[in-house]
C-alpha cells in the first residue's frame, strides 16, 4: 500500500500543487476516491444564510442543463492547458462516475469558469490546474458547496486518501499519469465546448446590460455603436484564457489586439504569471506600438489580472485594487444595498500603507485580510457580509455586488474596469480621461517586489520565527507605550514589563531608545498573517508563505530613502534571530 509520503508536500494552503513526478497513477486514483467520498457526504442543500447564490444571470440554454432539482450529486470538471491536466481530469471523471456521481465535463477552461458552472448546479467543481506555476508543475483546485477548502480541510483530504486507499484497487505500476490510455465512461453528461463558452459569455453580457442599460443591444451581441471606444491589448500568456478571451472581449470592445493567445502548456515565452518582473514587457511594447488605451494580462488559469496603462507602464497592483474598488462602489446596485450599512473593501496584508486611507476617502471601510483569495471568498460568502469588493497584491480581485459569481475572475474584472474607464469623463470635460491620467493622481511610492527568503531555524525553541518576531514586536510596542504613559526611565520600564517574547526579547536587552527607533509612537502593528508594520512614511511585511517553507517579504516607502529606512528597521528586528536574513532584507532592491 503506497504511503504517499512524497505527495504530502503537494497539499498546500489553497490547493494540491507540485512537481508532475508526484502525480503518479496510484496517487491520482487515491485523490479521485477521496473526492468521491468528499462529495457524497457533503451537505448538498445549504441554507440561504450559509452561502450567497450570486449568479443571478441565467438564460434558457443554461436552465436546460442545470441539475438543481435532482437528487443526483453533480460535479463539474475541467482542466487547463498543461501537459497531463486533461488526463488527470479524465481519470477523476472516471472515478467519480464509478462512485455514482454525475460528472459534467467542461473541457479546457479557466478556474473562474469552473466556479461559474459549479454555481449553476450544486456548487461542486474540480479544475486540474497549476495556475501561474512553471510548466513542470501540475495541480488541482476544487469547490464543495460553492466554497474553496481551507488549509485544514486540504490536510484532512490528504489524511483520508492515505487512510482509505487500498493498493488492491489498482494493479497498475506507479507511473506518471500522462502515459496512460484512459477509457471514456459511457454515462457522462457533457455540455458541448461551444455551450460551455457561450453560456458563460452570455451571462457576463447580461451583467453589463444591467449596469449600463443605455448600452442594451437588441441582440446578444453589442452593436458596433455600443461597443467600448477603446483599443485594448490582451496578453493571455498562452494560458487557459487563450480559449475564450477574444470571443468575450469582441462582444464589448471595438478593437482588440491579442498576444500569446494559443493555449500552450510548454509556455514558450515563460511562466504564465503576469506578476513576475519583466513578464509584461511584450504587452508594454505592444500598447505603445498600437497607441492602445490599455493592456491587460491574465495568468495561466485566468484568476489573476495585471494592467498596463496607455503610457506603457505597469499599473501597480495597489493602484489597480483601488481603481477596481472605485468601480465596485460606483456601480453598486442601489436596490440591493441597505443604505444604513457602510460597504467594506477587503485587501490583503501585503498591500501598501496608502491603500487604507485612499479607501476611507471613498466613504468605505477598509479591512485588512490574510493573504489568499480563498480566505477572502470565504469571508464574502457569509450572508451578513458587508464586503462589496476584495483584492490582493497578487492580482486576485473579487466583486460581491450580487451581479455575478463571488470569484476572482480576471476577465470579468478587466471588463468591469474597461466599462468604467470608457465612461470616465475628463476632469475639465474635454473627453475621456486616460488611465495614465487617473493613476498619476494616486500617491507615488517606491517598493520592493515580493521576495521569497529562507526561513530561519531558531534553536531550542518551540516557536516559529514568525511567532517570535511577532512577540518581539508586541514587546517593543508595549515598551514604547509604557514609556509614554509612565514617563519612566528605561530601567524601571524594562523591570516592570512582562515579557511577551520569552524566547526572543530576553536573548538580547533592547533599550528604550532602540525600541523607539524600531517602532516609533504611532506605528501600527498587525499580526494576523505574519508581521506587518505601518509607519508614517511606508510599511513592511514578513510572513510565512502559504505555498512553501519560505518567508515572503515586501517593503514600500514614499521615497527611496523612506524605503531603505524601513528595510533597515526590519533588518534590525531580524538581526536578533538570523544575521543572514537581516542582510538579505537590508539589500533588497527597489523595483
Amino acid at each position: 500500500m503506497p504511503s504517499f509520503a512524497a505527495q504530502q508536500c503537494l497539499f498546500r494552503a489553497y490547493d494540491i500543487r507540485g512537481s508532475r513526478q508526484h502525480f503518479t497513477t496510484d496517487f491520482v486514483y487515491a485523490v479521485g476516491n477521496a473526492f468521491a467520498h468528499l462529495y457524497r457526504v457533503a451537505n448538498y442543500h445549504l441554507e440561504d444564510s450559509d452561502v450567497k447564490n450570486s449568479a443571478t444571470t441565467q438564460n434558457d440554454s443554461l436552465n436546460n442543463h442545470t441539475g438543481k432539482n435532482t437528487d443526483t450529486t453533480i460535479v463539474v470538471i475541467g482542466y487547463d492547458m498543461r501537459f497531463g491536466s486533461d488526463a488527470i481530469a479524465q481519470t477523476l471523471t472516471n472515478i467519480l462516475t464509478q462512485h455514482g456521481l454525475q460528472v459534467i465535463q467542461l473541457g479546457l477552461i479557466t478556474t473562474p469558469m469552473m466556479a461559474f458552472w459549479a454555481e449553476q448546479y450544486q456548487g461542486h467543481g474540480i479544475v486540474v490546474t497549476a495556475s501561474h506555476s512553471a510548466k513542470d508543475i501540475l495541480g488541482i483546485k476544487w469547490l464543495v458547496n460553492h466554497k474553496s477548502p481551507n488549509s485544514s480541510e486540504i490536510q484532512l483530504l490528504y489524511q483520508q486518501l492515505t487512510d482509505n486507499y487500498s493498493h488492491s484497487q489498482r494493479n497498475a505500476q506507479d507511473t506518471p499519469l500522462n502515459t496512460l490510455d484512459i477509457p471514456v465512461p459511457t454515462n457522462q453528461n457533457d455540455i458541448s465546448g461551444e455551450q460551455v463558452i457561450e453560456v458563460y459569455i452570455d451571462a457576463i453580457v447580461q451583467v453589463f446590460r444591467q449596469i449600463y442599460p443605455t448600452h442594451k443591444p437588441h441582440s446578444n451581441n453589442y452593436s458596433s455603436s455600443n461597443r467600448l471606444d477603446l483599443v485594448v491589448v490582451i496578453d493571455c500568456l498562452h494560458g487557459a484564457t487563450s480559449n475564450i478571451a477574444q470571443r468575450l472581449f469582441d462582444r464589448f470592445c471595438r478593437q482588440i489586439i491579442m498576444l500569446n493567445d494559443t493555449a500552450d502548456g510548454s509556455f514558450p515565452f515563460g511562466n504564465p504569471d503576469p506578476t513576475e518582473p519583466y513578464r509584461l514587457r511584450q504587452l508594454q511594447q505592444s500598447v505603445l506600438h498600437h497607441q492602445a488605451d490599455i493592456g491587460i494580462a491574465f495568468d495561466g488559469d485566468g484568476d489573476r489580472l495585471m494592467v498596463v496603462d496607455n503610457s506603457g507602464s505597469v499599473v501597480i497592483a495597489d493602484h489597480l485594487l483601488y481603481l477596481l474598488a472605485q468601480v465596485a462602489l460606483a456601480e453598486r446596485p442601489t436596490p440591493l444595498t441597505d443604505s444604513s450599512l457602510t460597504s467594506q473593501i477587503l485587501f490583503d496584508i501585503k498591500c501598501s500603507h496608502h491603500l487604507p486611507k485612499l479607501l476611507s476617502e471613498l466613504g468605505t471601510v477598509p479591512v485588512i485580510s490574510k493573504t489568499g483569495s480563498s480566505f477572502m471568498r470565504q469571508q464574502m460568502q457569509h450572508a451578513d457580509s458587508q464586503i462589496l469588493f476584495a483584492g490582493e497584491l497578487s492580482g486576485h480581485f473579487i466583486f460581491n455586488d450580487q451581479r455575478f459569481i463571488i470569484y476572482d475572475d480576471a476577465m470579468y474584472a478587466a471588463l468591469r474596469l474597461l466599462h468604467w474607464l470608457a465612461a470616465a469623463d475628463d476632469i475639465n470635460g474635454n473627453g475621456k480621461r486616460s488611465l495614465t491620467d487617473i493613476t498619476h493622481c494616486l500617491p507615488a511610492m517606491v517598493n520592493t517586489a515580493d521576495h521569497y527568503l529562507p526561513m530561519p531555524t531558531i534553536p531550542e525553541s518551540d516557536c516559529s520565527f514568525v511567532e517570535q518576531l511577532s512577540r518581539l514586536c508586541q514587546y517593543l510596542r508595549k515598551l514604547v507605550e509604557m514609556a509614554v504613559e509612565e514617563d519612566a526611565d528605561d530601567d524601571l520600564i524594562q523591570t516592570g514589563l512582562p515579557s511577551l517574547c520569552r524566547c526572543s526579547a530576553n536573548r538580547q536587552r533592547i533599550t528604550l531608545e532602540q525600541a523607539r527607533y524600531l517602532l516609533p509612537v504611532g506605528t501600527k502593528l498587525s499580526c494576523i498573517d505574519g508581521v506587518r508594520l505601518d509607519f508614517a512614511n511606508g510599511f513592511g511585511v514578513l510572513r510565512q508563505s502559504n505555498t512553501s517553507h519560505k518567508l515572503t517579504a515586501r517593503f514600500a516607502g514614499d521615497t527611496l530613502e523612506d524605503l531603505k529606512e524601513i528595510q533597515a528597521k526590519f533588518a534590525a528586528l531580524c538581526h536578533h534571530f538570523d544575521k543572514k536574513l537581516a542582510r538579505q532584507i537590508a539589500t533588497m532592491p527597489a523595483e
